[in-house]
């Protein structure tokens, strides 16, 4: 998919936000992307997770997973483009796991989608989830890389839209020097 027009969804649909903002990773950034506001667009995601999955439809694909909750539409998006089964995973005291019933079987090819990726942790404890029920991770798609291409998932990765979005150590921040506003955390990771 062109990146212009990936860049005129994202503007379309209000993901990017300004302020002070905590991330998932705890890191700090004057910017934050929102991609929830892409998904209450069934066209965009349509369109944006085919881009992405034109960049494994011959790894035949069996199992999507999204961690929740941000990886949860794109999941089943995608699954329906790969014609693949859907799961989610999901924090349960603290840790990301399978509920439901959901399992991947041994075996099985998994790709897993998330909606943003700054240092990766989410993924790469779903990823962790794949490979403790034998399942083979074929690769990672992502609607937003904020790392810049430096996580590495150690399989095919695909994004749609690679940001270049300054993040700071809380200590070492400029927002917070400068105290006019005060950091917030938009993200679900604290959802239990």
């Amino acid at each position: 998919m062109e990146r212009a027009r990936v860049e005129q969804i994202l503007k379309e649909s209000n993901v990017l936000l300004e302020g002070h903002f905590i991330l998932t990773s705890g890191k700090h950034a004057g910017q934050y992307m929102q991609c929830a506001q892409i998904l209450q667009y069934p066209a965009f995601t349509k369109e944006i997770v085919s881009g992405l999955a034109e960049s494994f439809t011959e790894d035949r694909v069996d199992v999507v997973v999204g961690p929740a909750t941000g990886g949860i539409i794109l999941a089943y998006e995608m699954a329906a483009q790969l014609k693949a089964r859907n799961l989610f995973a999901e924090r349960e005291n603290g840790r990301m796991t399978f509920r439901r019933n959901f399992k991947i079987n041994p075996g099985e090819r998994v790709l897993v989608i998330e909606d943003v990726v700054t240092t990766g942790g989410s993924v790469l404890e779903v990823i962790e989830l794949v490979k403790e029920a034998g399942g083979i991770l074929v690769g990672v798609a992502l609607l937003v890389d904020r790392s810049m291409g430096k996580v590495d998932f150690g399989v095919k990765t695909a994004a749609a839209y690679v940001a270049d979005i300054a993040a700071y150590e809380p200590d070492d921040c400029p927002l917070c020097r400068e105290g006019a506003r005060p950091a917030v955390k938009p993200g679900s990771r604290s959802l239990k």
